[in-house]
């Protein structure tokens, strides 16, 4: 998203500002208008997981602090990481429960960008557009006529440019760690929820 609005960062409506990864919605001045893209938790969880696991390469490099380094020793797929929040062994649980907290995209709530149902509803009228990654293409194309941007941009095709996690990696994952992910998750669905609402609302 980042590389194809960079190409045209001011339209006759707006300057289009890209914040680093950190920004949040209390970061932006009130009445400056926000958009932002979600992605459901699990698919977003399995694609943190391999993300932080080759340190962000090729595109960039920001290396494992002490408690990833452990965790992807123990952990070397997103279905094994998964299914250890419910092992029998109290050990390999809170060994798993440790790494969903300290791996980077997989530990940070949407509430972390958001703070609250109370802050969100009230900044209700600064957001501009809210995206979901599972609808990416067509939701970019809404995006763009909303900024008044150029219809000829374009998302990036390839996986550098993209950052997408290389095709062959495991992506698989057991009813049992979907049904221990979605628990984990379950107040980031909640603010998925809460983003519908705002949505149908206008």
């Amino acid at each position: 998203m980042k590389h194809a609005l960079q190409q045209q960062p001011v339209t006759r409506q707006y300057a289009v500002v890209l914040h680093p990864h950190r920004i949040r919605l209390r970061d932006i001045p009130e009445r400056e208008r926000v958009f932002f893209f979600l992605r459901d938790p699990v698919r977003r969880f399995i694609s943190g997981f391999y993300s932080r696991q080759r340190q962000g390469q090729p595109r960039i490099f920001s290396p494992w602090s002490e408690e990833e380094r452990e965790a992807f020793r123990l952990f070397h797929t997103p279905n094994e990481l998964a299914l250890s929040l419910s092992a029998g062994r109290r050990e390999e649980k809170t060994a798993a429960e440790r790494a969903m907290r300290s791996i980077q995209h997989v530990r940070d709530s949407y509430w972390y960008w958001f703070e609250s149902q109370e802050y969100f509803l009230r900044r209700r009228q600064d957001i501009l557009f809210i995206g979901r990654q599972e609808s990416l293409a067509e939701d970019f194309e809404l995006l763009k006529q909303a900024l008044g941007v150029s219809a000829r941009l374009s998302l990036p095709s390839d996986d550098l440019s993209a950052h997408r996690n290389p095709p062959h990696l495991d992506t698989h994952l057991e009813e049992a760690a979907v049904r221990n992910l979605e628990e984990w998750y379950q107040a980031d669905y909640r603010f998925l929820e809460l983003c519908a609402r705002a949505a149908l609302q206008g």
